[in-house]
C-alpha cells in the first residue's frame, strides 16, 4: 500500500523555508541566501520514505509586494495554502506575531487546511523562550502540533517527519521515487547562478536580477556540458557592478556557480556568462512570462 501527502511550507521571508526543504530532501533543490525574497517560485520537492511520498511545496516569503513580480510571489503563497493535506507555518523563535504571520493565519482560517506550527532556528535561542512563542501562536490558531527545530542543524527534523506521516493517505505516488524535484535542469541551473548573485552582490541589486540559461549542451565526445547564461539587471549602473572592475565580480560569480553546477549535474561544466539590461523587468508582464513567472 502506497501513501502520499501534499504539504505547503509558508512563512515570512528569510525564516528558513528553503533550508528546511533541502534538509528534508537531503539534497539542494532550493537556493538559499540571507537576503529576503530569495525564493520566487513555488518549488516542488519530493521526499520518498518507504511506501510514503511527501510532496513539499516551498513557497516564496510572504511580504508586501511592490512590483508585479512581488504580486505574483504573494499570489503563489495564497494559492498554495488551499487544497493540501497539511500546511506548515514556519516562524522564528520570537514571541511576536508580525503582519505577515497575521495575514497567513487569516489565510489558514479561510482555507480550513490542517496546519503545523514549526518554530525554526531553535539553535539560536534559549529553550525557555520557546514557551512564550508556543503560547502566543496557540492562542492565535488551533495548530494540530507545534514542532521546534533547526533546519540548519537538523535538530527536530525527524519529529516533523513523524508528524507529517499522520497526514499521508492511501494513494499512488505522484512522482517516481527517485525524483527529488519537478524543476527542469535548466531552471535549477539558473537558480544556482542567481544564488551566487545574492551571495556576492549587496543591497537591492540582486533582487533586480533574473537569470536565463540560453544554452545547455552535452558534448558527445566528452563528459562536458556547455552552459551559456544571461544575467538580466534593471539598470546600466547595476550591469557595471555585476561585471566588476576588469570583470572580477562576474568571474567570481561564474567560478562559484560552476562549482555548484558541476556538483548538481555530476559532470564538468564549461560556463559562459553575459549581462544585459532590461529596465523595470519586474513590472513587465511579457518579461515575467519569459522568465517563467506564469500564473497557473
Amino acid at each position: 500500500m502506497t501513501k502520499s501527502a501534499m504539504i505547503t511550507v509558508c512563512g515570512r521571508p528569510n525564516v528558513g523555508k528553503s533550508t528546511l526543504t533541502n534538509t528534508l530532501v537531503g539534497e539542494k533543490v532550493a537556493i538559499v541566501s540571507d537576503k529576503p525574497q530569495t525564493t520566487r517560485n513555488r518549488i516542488t520537492a519530493i521526499i520518498s520514505r518507504g511506501d510514503t511520498q511527501f510532496v513539499l511545496m516551498d513557497t516564496p516569503g510572504f511580504h508586501k509586494p511592490r512590483t508585479r513580480l512581488g504580486d505574483y510571489m504573494v499570489n503563489v503563497v495564497k494559492e498554495s495554502v488551499a487544497d493540501v493535506d497539511v500546511v506548515i507555518l514556519m516562524v522564528e523563535p520570537v514571541a511576536s506575531i508580525g503582519p505577515q504571520e497575521e495575514a497567513l493565519l487569516q489565510r489558514l482560517q479561510q482555507s480550513g487546511s490542517p496546519a503545523l506550527l514549526v518554530i525554526n532556528k531553535i539553535d539560536t535561542v534559549e529553550k525557555t523562550r520557546l514557551l512564550e512563542v508556543i503560547a502566543l501562536y496557540s492562542q492565535a490558531y488551533e495548530f494540530d502540533a507545534v514542532i521546534p527545530l533547526s533546519a540548519r542543524t537538523g535538530e527536530g527534523v525527524d519529529s516533523l517527519l513523524e508528524e507529517l506521516d499522520k497526514y499521508a493517505v492511501e494513494a499512488p505516488h505522484f512522482f517516481p521515487d527517485d525524483m527529488i524535484t519537478d524543476q527542469p535542469e535548466r531552471q535549477i541551473c539558473a537558480e544556482l547562478v542567481r544564488e551566487k548573485l545574492l551571495l556576492c552582490l549587496a543591497k537591492e541589486i540582486p533582487h533586480g536580477t533574473a537569470v536565463e540559461v540560453t544554452k545547455f549542451h552535452e558534448r558527445e565526445d566528452s563528459e562536458i556540458i556547455d552552459i551559456d547564461v544571461t544575467i538580466y539587471c534593471e539598470k546600466a549602473s547595476h550591469k557595471g557592478i555585476i561585471i566588476g572592475k576588469k570583470g572580477a565580480m562576474l568571474k567570481k560569480i561564474g567560478e562559484l556557480s560552476r562549482a555548484d553546477l558541476e556538483e548538481f549535474l555530476g559532470a564538468k561544466v564549461f560556463l559562459q556568462t553575459w549581462v544585459k539590461v532590461k529596465e523595470n523587468w519586474r513590472d513587465s508582464d511579457v518579461l515575467l512570462r519569459n522568465f517563467g513567472f506564469v500564473e497557473e
